[in-house]
């Protein structure tokens, strides 16, 4: 191993497989002390399994691992938070009715004759708090945080477990434009105090603003390493995927009809506990229109697509599609008049994992008479429509019957999109399309619902990503606490003045 007394971590020959499958293979990187180091790849090309083994949740099958020179070994997270890694998910891992503090300490209690010192563990929080600026109240309960003061907290529980080493994995995947820009902060405190931080993100903007070096990972494999400030964005989606990117994709204006294909009128809706998810919410979509829904999750968009689904039963108002109201048909009615949906959580709501591709085209269209006679699937039918979408919409596979979940996160993406598109609906609710994706599938998905809307197709778009939200939407629409709050033209629509309406900021 090459000496250097400024490397915190190294890896050596990291390799992982699974089955036939090589995750990582023959992996070298090192990060430097006070650095903050980003990892850049496509889905599917190793990051999440060679964080994994950093944090102890993967051994590999080869290849060794260095904290300040010397060899360790991680066989569980346990043994990594002793040697100072600490990891923040995306998706952030707190008990929400407990405070703060428990959520800071849970698992690690100081202790006094009479149990948990909560006192010392309150004044312990607070010094972290102050010392790095995260300025978070000890005494809040999680729930009645906002997502950013959240991911906060999982920071101060990583700092409490002495880290010297902090993994971010796509930390600014729920945050609104202005806790982004407050979180910058706090990364960059974080690294003049000494800590070392790795950056798991697909976003180039990010890389670009917070990190000094850029590692590539494709297929498995470093391929390229950057100093970020001798590089610029399309070199690094180009060294990312491959080919050449186009990143500064600016907004189209789409030519809407001035009829209307779906309103909703007044609808609410509430839980079994009587508490309102959505509050008298009103819209319309014209075909050939995007409309976007902005907004921090959370705030009634996963509601507003299952009563447009017919997944929830609305309280009170109606939903009207084509001049008829179809608040009480069934799922199978609402996709027989011309509904189609691509669901926010693509594995858990649009696809059956274990399931191959050809039979997750068939889901929704088992009514079809060109798939299905008298109870019978016609395989050949099947198997040659599977095969010409997956030609149309260049899903790179082995073939038709192979699972989804072989398939990576913009290829099983592609799969949804291509069942839903082949219906040709009127209407479409895409939500979070490119959740999670990298620019090249990003790209290829923004062109095929710039394709869509350009045939008369109406369109609602939830997304978090407000980047995708400006370039794609003909008009915008911010929701906060399951209302409309505001509505916005493209042309006068910024990032920071649905970003200020996002948090609930609606008095002018």
């Amino acid at each position: 191993m090459e000496k250097n007394n400024n490397k915190i971590l190294e890896t050596v020959g990291i390799s992982k497989s699974f089955g036939k499958v090589q995750a990582n293979q023959n992996i070298n990187f090192f990060l430097n002390k006070g650095e903050i180091l980003s990892i850049l790849g496509e889905n599917g090309a190793g990051k999440s399994t060679l964080m994994n083994i950093l944090y102890g949740l993967y051994t590999p099958d080869e290849g060794e691992i260095y904290l300040d020179g010397k060899k360790v070994e991680f066989k569980t997270s346990n043994d990594s938070i002793k040697h100072g890694l600490g990891m923040v998910h995306q998706h952030f891992k707190l008990v929400e009715n407990l405070s703060v503090t428990q959520n800071i300490i849970l698992g690690q209690e100081p202790t006094n004759k009479f149990g948990i010192d909560y006192a010392k563990a309150k004044k312990i929080v607070k010094n972290l708090s102050d010392t790095y600026q995260l300025e978070v109240n000890p005494d809040s309960i999680i729930q009645d945080l906002p997502v950013g003061i959240q991911q906060r907290v999982e920071i101060i529980k990583v700092l409490y477990r002495n880290a010297k080493v902090l993994i971010l994995d796509e930390p600014t995947a729920v945050l609104t434009p202005q806790e982004v820009i407050s979180f910058f902060d706090v990364v960059r405190r974080l690294k003049n105090s000494g800590v070392s931080v790795i950056i798991i993100t697909h976003k180039l903007k990010e890389i670009m603003y917070l990190s000094n070096r850029v590692y590539i990972l494709r297929r498995g494999k470093i391929t390229d390493v950057f100093d970020t400030d001798k590089v610029n964005p399309e070199q690094l989606a180009s060294s990312m995927v491959g080919r050449e990117v186009v990143l500064t994709k600016k907004y189209i204006a789409g030519h809407p009809k001035e009829s209307t294909v779906l309103e909703l009128k007044e609808v609410s809706l509430s839980d079994d506990k009587h508490y309102e998810l959505l509050k008298n919410l009103s819209l319309k979509v014209r075909p050939g229109e995007i409309l976007g829904i902005a907004g921090v999750e959370g705030n009634g968009q996963y509601e507003l697509a299952q009563v447009i689904m017919g997944l929830s039963k609305i309280k009170s108002g109606k939903i009207i599609h084509d001049g008829k109201d179809i608040s009480d048909l069934t799922i199978r009615e609402r996709i027989a008049r011309g509904i189609g949906y691509v669901p926010n959580d693509r594995q858990k709501a649009g696809l059956i994992m274990p399931f191959s591709i050809e039979e997750n085209i068939l889901i929704g269209n088992h009514y079809d008479n060109q798939f299905v006679h008298k109870g019978i699937i016609s395989k050949e039918h099947l198997k040659a429509k599977t095969d010409s979408l997956i030609n149309d919409f260049k899903i790179k596979v082995e073939n038709s019957l192979t699972p989804v979940k072989n398939l990576s996160g913009g290829n099983q993406q592609k799969v949804i999109l291509s069942r839903e598109f082949d219906r040709e609906p009127n209407f479409l609710l895409v939500s979070q399309p490119t959740r999670g994706l990298d620019v090249g599938a990003i790209e290829y998905i923004h062109e095929r619902l710039i394709q869509m809307r350009d045939r008369n197709v109406g369109m609602i778009l939830i997304s978090m990503e407000l980047d995708e939200i400006l370039t794609l939407s003909d008009r915008i629409l911010v929701m906060f606490d399951g209302q409309i709050i505001k509505e916005f033209s493209h042309d006068e629509a910024t990032e920071d003045e649905i970003g200020f309406y996002m948090t609930g900021g609606f008095n002018e």
